[in-house]
């Protein structure tokens, strides 16, 4: 029998656009409710066509689902509170203290009682008693408490894809391409941090920031907003994000004693032949900048002390590898992915490697978390969460596989030091996969989502013999050796 420690945790996740809505009255305003509903995105086959209003229905039914966790042996979820839901209105209005040093950074925002009030008025009080009320529910149940404040979704008062996809990012409202878009989701952390933190034991400010820029700015053809390809608003974008946890740490801090996190998402990055290691660097650096930033207030090749000490732990995402070859097509190194590994494999087929790959097309490689787990450590020693980890896998051919084999290195990462504290599968049920729909299916719980029903699947009743016994028993140890496909 593998044991983990008795005080590690097992759980799952919830996000508002993924989850929440599929009830009557349970819809929301979002740019990626906005984003999935645009016919020419339905159209030119961007997005799915599935839309988040025919979801699972957590917002009205996550009573059922706590019990299923529960059941499962799962005693830890980190929920994510909408900022669009909450503050469906523009916050502009609300005066606050910001700081701007001589090169415009935002390195102070003091959002005060007064400007509490403010926001309170401005505040859908349905929808933020209503989250206290989820909350609560989870917290009665005797399970750890993770609030998110950011899951990629933002209100349309302040980021209007398809006018940014359209008119640009100067006639329209930008996102994280605005500056102001700093400074209001800080007042909205300093406002949930005040109304609900007495329920949180711990907190994180965003979820994969990493992945908002690059698919938003980069990889256009992923299916994120805005799909606006600019590398220079991929800059931008991402000094804010930064700069915006490192405000939003700060506001909770100021009503709130808890840990406060990051999650950023993963890969573990492999040269395809020698001499390709400098792309391996290239794609680490721009990770650990988001890293490298809050805790050590290294940035852009300077230290700030606005941002330094600004983490107290680290969410790992992680699904697999990729590997790299270096590119100098442009006249410097860059990064190029290589097809037939980590997330550029056919989906449901074989990778290069021989590995079985998810619907998603997603090699399975789970090696991949020790070495991540093992560099973050080396680089930060700072306490971790896997906060994500789960395959899109609609028979559930390989779910039971793929948690014990991941589980395993996980593991073998702890016994090397690494200061691992908890385990998020995702995911505990069937949720909306962002541009692509419904069709990828990452659940414990399969969801029936015309009737909104719940079925077990096969891999739930594993997750619940690991979370249970806070370990993998010998009779589940042959799921720890990677199966390959000859």
């Amino acid at each position: 029998m593998i044991k983990f420690p008795s005080d590690f945790r097992f759980g799952f996740s919830t996000v508002g656009t993924q989850h929440e809505m599929g009830t009557p009255g349970s819809e929301f305003v979002s740019d990626w409710y906005v984003w999935v509903h645009d016919p020419e995105n339905i159209a030119s086959g961007l997005v799915s066509g599935d839309l988040p209003e025919h979801g699972p229905g957590y917002w009205d039914l996550y009573k059922q689902d706590h019990s299923i966790a529960r059941d499962l042996g799962l005693d830890a979820a980190w929920i994510t509170v909408e900022w669009a839901r909450v503050f469906p209105k523009p916050t502009f209005n609300v005066k606050v203290k910001v700081d701007e040093d001589s090169r415009g950074n935002v390195i102070n925002v003091e959002v005060n009682e007064s400007a509490l009030e403010e926001l309170r008025k401005l505040a859908d009080l349905n929808a933020l008693n209503h989250y206290r009320e989820i909350l609560s529910d989870w917290k009665g149940r005797g399970g750890l408490l993770v609030i998110n404040l950011y899951h990629w979704a933002m209100p349309t008062w302040l980021h209007d894809p398809i006018a940014v996809r359209k008119n640009g990012p100067d006639r329209a409202p930008s996102g994280w391409l605005d500056k102001r878009s700093i400074i209001e989701f800080t007042k909205f952390a300093a406002f949930i941090a005040h109304e609900l933190g007495d329920l949180a034991d711990m907190w994180y400010t965003m979820n994969e920031p990493g992945v908002v820029i690059t698919e938003g700015y980069l990889y256009v053809k992923s299916g994120f907003p805005p799909g606006y390809l600019d590398l220079n608003s991929l800059s931008t974008a991402g000094k804010h994000l930064i700069e915006a946890h490192a405000r939003a740490y700060d506001a909770i801090k100021a009503y709130s004693k808890k840990p406060v996190g990051l999650v950023y998402s993963f890969a573990d990055y492999q040269p395809l032949r020698q001499g390709d290691e400098e792309a391996v660097k290239e794609a680490k650096e721009l990770d650990y900048s988001f890293f490298d930033a809050p805790i050590k207030g290294e940035f852009m090749g300077s230290t700030r002390d606005d941002l330094k000490g600004r983490l107290d732990w680290i969410g790992v995402n992680y699904y697999t590898r990729a590997v790299l070859r270096r590119r100098q097509d442009t006249g410097r190194a860059s990064v190029a992915v290589v097809d037939g590994f980590g997330y550029s494999c056919e989906p449901g087929g074989i990778s290069n490697d021989r590995r079985p790959c998810s619907d998603f097309g997603w090699e399975i490689y789970p090696e991949g978390i020790y070495n991540v787990l093992m560099d973050l450590w080396r680089r930060y020693r700072m306490p971790m969460y896997v906060t994500e980890n789960g395959i899109a896998d609609e028979h559930d051919k390989w779910r039971s596989w793929f948690i014990i084999s991941h589980l395993y290195q996980i593991h073998r990462a702890m016994e090397e030091g690494v200061d691992v504290r908890g385990y998020f599968h995702w995911n505990l049920i069937d949720n909306l996969e962002w541009a692509a729909g419904y069709r990828m299916r990452f659940g414990l719980v399969y969801v029936d989502y015309a009737t909104k029903r719940r079925y077990f699947r096969p891999s739930a009743l594993v997750m619940r013999e690991v979370a249970k016994q806070k370990a993998i028993p010998d009779y589940l140890e042959h799921y720890i050796k990677p199966p390959k496909i000859e």
